[in-house]
């Protein structure tokens, strides 16, 4: 690729020629070459620049001088192939990797560096219309420099890095930050293993490739998320596998079957505006909780007589529930409502209850209160959406038991719901026992599951 450079300050380039950049044009690989723009002018003082029409401060660089260096240097090359002209300008389209992979596939680059007020805005449009160039009005971020000497060389370098025998192990460009995996790179280290009393992370020198490969990828969507969580929603849904999912969520995004992109997900206390979302919601998602082969009109009772508008309207207003709303981009996909016993006391005694229940060695010492309904829309399933709207009710329900010194939360799920079961375990229930309750004119056999509402 041959770049060119021209500028009232060609020797600010003379740093192309250093580290990579100077050995890949002494390979081939990449011709950089910089022009003085003065050279075109034909008045004694060599002027480049003008006032501005119309007034104003500053002053405006002259599109006839420009005219001349660009007709010069574009040359005839721009009938016959693909010439990119780069105009640095704080008003231009932010310089992204994936703008620098394009610009990396073009055969020639020239770089119009302006100064004071920028070039006379003719100019990029005279060159859009000739056959073969291309402009791009580019800018670093949102501040002002100069000149486009700095943005110049940072396009060099964002460019010819990616040019095929630039970089020594193409692998490199695979992980680092907004590579094709669309996040920031994961903290690197090296010798020595301890630093002023800063040790390496274990994992990095335990030897096991799969646990450092997992851990580098956690760190890189921990670090994106904290400093550019833009660029998390436009990470490739497609490309994460099911542990990448799950680290999304546990940072608050979620990625829905069939999306596109994740999404920022929220879980907060339903209000009245969400009770047709809930209760359109429940009526999809309850199918998928009950067994094999019962028959559609007894489902289709249990959600008239307990899933209707009517019914969430009351959950949403009664203080003695507790209803959590989940939503991902906007869309109601999850609910939990759990009853609230009074004084301390137990929710559901009459609906089996694990009473004499203990988790984990802790006794229950306070309210015993029910999880009764905990459901996801089925392209939220195996996303790790189920521990976000979990730890939001938990967090809501330690709240609310904060006076007592160890709360407990139950719920029954259907004894062929193997899918449930595993997630409620996934979420640190165990299972006491079981119970039995007839929905329509069929028995079910539930699964009872408990834990302790704080975290040991």
């Amino acid at each position: 690729m041959r770049i060119d450079i021209i500028s009232v300050f060609p020797r600010f380039f003379d740093v192309l020629e250093l580290s990579l950049l100077g050995k890949a044009q002494e390979r081939g690989i990449l011709d950089v070459v910089a022009h003085d723009l003065r050279d075109w002018t034909d008045d004694p003082h060599r002027t480049v620049d003008d006032t501005p029409a119309g007034g104003g401060a500053g002053m405006v660089m002259r599109p006839d001088v420009w005219g001349k260096a660009l007709d010069e240097v574009i040359g005839a090359d721009a009938a016959s192939g693909d010439v990119v002209l780069a105009i640095p300008t704080p008003a231009g389209k932010p310089l992204t990797q994936r703008a620098c992979e394009e610009l990396a596939r073009a055969e020639r680059i020239v770089v119009a560096c302006g100064r004071y007020e920028g070039i006379d805005a003719r100019v990029a449009s005279e060159y859009a219309e000739r056959p073969g160039v291309r402009v791009f009005e580019y800018s670093l971020g949102d501040y002002v420099l100069n000149g486009g000497e700095v943005a110049a060389v940072a396009l060099v370098e964002a460019v010819g890095r990616l040019l095929p025998g630039m970089v020594g192990n193409p692998e490199s460009l695979l992980e680092e930050s907004h590579g094709v995996a669309g996040l920031l790179e994961y903290p690197v280290y090296t010798r020595p293993a301890v630093w002023r009393g800063r040790e390496i992370p274990e994992v990095l020198t335990s030897g096991n490739h799969g646990a450092v490969a997992r851990w580098r990828r956690d760190r890189a969507i921990e670090r994106t998320i904290e400093r550019r969580p833009d660029m998390i929603e436009k990470i490739n849904a497609a490309s994460l596998g099911k542990k990448e999912r799950r680290a999304l969520a546990a940072h608050g995004y979620l990625a829905p079957a069939k999306a596109a992109h994740p999404a920022r997900a929220e879980v907060r206390r339903a209000a009245a505006a969400d009770v047709p979302g809930l209760a359109s919601l429940a009526a999809r998602t309850f199918p998928d909780a009950c067994p094999k082969g019962m028959p559609k009109q007894d489902i289709d009772a249990f959600i008239a007589e307990s899933l209707g508008e009517e019914h969430f309207e009351r959950y949403v207003g009664d203080p003695g529930c507790l209803t959590m709303a989940l939503e991902v981009g906007g869309k109601l996909l999850g609910y939990s409502l759990t009853y609230l016993p009074e004084d301390g006391g137990v929710s559901g005694a009459d609906r089996g209850a694990p009473v004499d229940a203990v988790v984990a060695g802790r006794p229950r010492r306070g309210p015993l209160v029910e999880l009764s309904k905990f459901y996801l829309d089925r392209s939220l399933r195996g996303r790790g959406a189920g521990s976000l709207l979990w730890e939001a009710t938990r967090a809501e329900l330690e709240e609310w038991a904060e006076n007592w010194p160890e709360p407990y939360v139950w719920l029954g799920t259907n004894e062929k719901n193997t899918r449930a079961r595993q997630a409620y375990r996934g979420l640190g229930f165990e299972f006491v026992g079981t119970r039995e309750f007839l929905v329509g004119e069929q028995n079910n056999v539930d699964r009872v599951f408990a834990r302790p509402i704080r975290v040991a």
